[in-house]
């Protein structure tokens, strides 16, 4: 008697295995774990009852894919629908490993599903001697379709994956924040250890690039001359300042210090000013990311706070589901479950302490602009997240809002009411959207008449080279027609006029004569040779007598008229 159906999910097909004796008690000691590792054992506890195997690679992805998300497929639902036994007062019980598949299975098909317990040791069991339990499937070509399978489905994951343009901003803010603790620490060492030989400088110059470029540019502190005081100016873009260093510069308290310390010296430095020239790099590039990806929030909140709100949510999706009242004490996780156990105070903000709207607020006003802030942030983000045409038109208004809340602690002066402010700017995303459009037409109408010209000039340029192949061929073969002529012209010649014929000369008393055969041959020729010209003569000769008939008579006649 078969009390239970499993379905098990492999990357040959779906196996559904009909369970005939199970106890849930006695599945987790030892012996029965062992028996499920014995391939004899466990056949006796359960036997496959129906198998579908996957038509093609494409096929086993979108079904790996809706098992993933908890969707019912087609072929899932066929395959269960045609195999699970029908009939009966009571539902057939269908054991699934994953509960968000077997909530849409319950939905779609009305089954009683089951999960976990023995369902869990049954499909470990099945997992294990799958290969045996089908007909035809060796354990060699189970692997290679899990492991195509697991290509296929992570690549699919990678490609399509939704926050794909989030990752770039999570990881530039984390290599921003990073570079900033490292630039400080070596610029503190640079400090500390050009400070050994010119301790002065450290009180004139407060910033670390622009202290670490003039450990670069001075070197030795008592070879600086006025020469090198333009370069200071540059640097330090005040003449006071440099005047000072120059100053301080020969009257200094420092120790000498060897040339290769200070080769030492002079290149860390300038590793640091390399890493703060990646830095304004890298800050320029989340700039440009965060007004692709979020431009709304970058211009509410400011590019590096909204990047930061991104990375610590996971994604702008994540974000966008987010409440205010989250957003608000995002980052401050701490302090507030400090508060809670111990019945204090919750942090009133957290990332977002790092605008410029907190720090102008007064002390007692800084808690309303910050949950008032947090909502408008809140909805930049969910625009930024579901809008087709990225424009900062919203973030600009909202921001233009909080200027107005600002206005209103400190003054009383009443701020516009949401709805107008948002009237405006639907009208305004709507006229930027169409520009948008319109730039978008028009790029494509120019990549078309590109490709439109580069296949005409591809296609001239092949019907150029046609008809050049063909004239050439044309010319070769008159070539060769000429060749032939000229070739069959000439062995007529030579069989006309100069026959080929072999004389073999006899001298009798230093005389040559020929033989009688060829003697006889060279008669034919003269023959030949003399026959068109007796022709001609006797031609020539009958028009004379014509002639010389008419002239009688024309004298003739003239005597007989005198």
């Amino acid at each position: 008697m078969v009390l239970l159906h499993v379905l098990f999910e492999h990357a040959a097909g779906y196996a559904l295995i009909a369970v005939k004796e199970v106890e849930e008690i006695g599945m987790l000691l030892p012996q029965v774990e062992e028996s499920v590792l014995n391939v004899g054992k466990f056949s006796t506890v359960v036997r496959l009852s129906a198998f579908f195997p996957f038509k093609s690679a494409q096929g086993a992805l979108e079904n790996i894919n809706a098992i993933s998300e908890g969707v019912v497929h087609a072929d899932l639902k066929l395959f269960l629908e045609t195999n699970l036994p029908s009939g009966g007062k009571k539902k057939p019980m269908l054991g699934v490993s994953d509960a968000k598949l077997g909530a849409a299975l319950q939905e779609e098909l009305e089954l009683s599903i089951q999960t976990g317990g023995v369902v869990a040791e049954i499909i470990r069991g099945v997992r294990l001697h799958f290969h045996s339990l089908v007909k035809g499937l060796t354990a060699q070509a189970a692997s290679k379709a899990q492991l195509g399978l697991g290509h296929s489905y992570s690549r699919a994951k990678v490609k399509f994956n939704v926050n794909r343009a989030d990752n770039m901003i999570i990881q530039s803010i984390a290599l921003l924040d990073q570079l900033d603790k490292d630039i400080n620490t070596f610029s503190m060492r640079v400090r500390e250890w050009y400070g050994y030989h010119f301790p002065e400088l450290i009180k004139i110059v407060s910033e670390n690039s622009t202290y670490c470029k003039l450990a670069r540019l001075i070197g030795n502190r008592k070879e600086l001359t006025e020469e090198r005081l333009e370069a200071i100016e540059e640097i330090t873009m005040d003449s006071a300042k440099a005047q000072a260093i120059l100053e301080a510069s020969r009257s200094s308290m420092g120790m000498d210090i060897s040339p290769i310390d200070l080769i030492n010296i002079e290149s860390f430095s300038s590793r640091v000013v390399s890493l703060t020239n990646y830095r304004q790099e890298l800050q320029e590039y989340l700039r440009s990311k965060m007004g692709q990806v979020a431009p709304n929030l970058a211009a509410l909140i400011g590019d590096v706070v909204g990047a930061r709100l991104i990375s610590h949510a996971g994604s702008l999706t994540n974000l966008a589901k987010y409440p205010a009242s989250t957003v608000q004490i995002l980052g401050a996780e701490k302090a507030l479950f400090r508060a809670l156990k111990t019945r204090g105070n919750t942090p009133k903000y957290g990332l977002i302490f790092h605008s410029t709207f907190i720090g102008r607020a007064a002390a007692k006003n800084k808690g309303r602009i910050s949950r008032y802030l947090a909502n408008k942030c809140t909805i930049a983000s969910r625009i930024d997240c579901f809008s087709e045409l990225p424009t900062c038109v919203f973030g600009d208004k909202l921001r233009d809002q909080v200027e107005e809340r600002l206005a209103f602690y400190e003054t009383g002066e009443a701020p516009r009411k949401n709805l107008d402010v948002m009237k405006e700017a639907v009208a305004q995303a709507n006229e930027v959207a169409s520009e948008i459009k319109r730039k978008l037409e028009k790029k494509e109408k120019k990549k078309k008449k590109r490709e439109k010209r580069k296949l005409e000039a591809l296609s001239t340029a092949e019907g150029e080279e046609v008809e050049a192949e063909k004239a050439k061929s044309n010319r070769e073969a008159e070539e060769n027609g000429d060749a032939e002529v000229t070739a069959k012209k000439k062995k007529k010649k030579q069989a006309v006029e100069e026959p080929e014929v072999k004389e073999e000369e006899v001298t009798t008393n230093g005389v040559e004569e020929a033989t009688p055969a060829k003697k006889k041959k060279k008669r034919k020729i003269e023959a030949v040779e003399a026959e068109p010209e007796e022709e001609v003569v006797t031609e020539m000769s009958q028009a004379d007598q014509t002639e010389k008939k008419k002239k009688k008579k024309k004298k003739k006649a003239e005597e007989g008229d005198e």
